[in-house]
């Protein structure tokens, strides 16, 4: 019983590090790009040149 105890406090611990991880991303502006995504599918790429078929 005392190992589910434990468990559930390391994923508490974990968890809280992930949620952490994630404030600071939001805050140091990993998520600020609101222009690309929505232009993205308009910019073409150019086309794979295949090699010529000898004959």
């Amino acid at each position: 019983m005392k190992i589910i105890f434990l468990l559930i406090i390391v994923s508490l611990f974990i968890a809280l590090g992930f949620l952490a991880a994630f404030f600071w991303a939001v805050k140091s502006g990993q998520y600020d790009d609101e222009y690309t995504p929505s232009v993205r599918m308009l910019f073409d790429d150019k086309p794979m040149e295949t090699p010529e078929k000898k004959k």
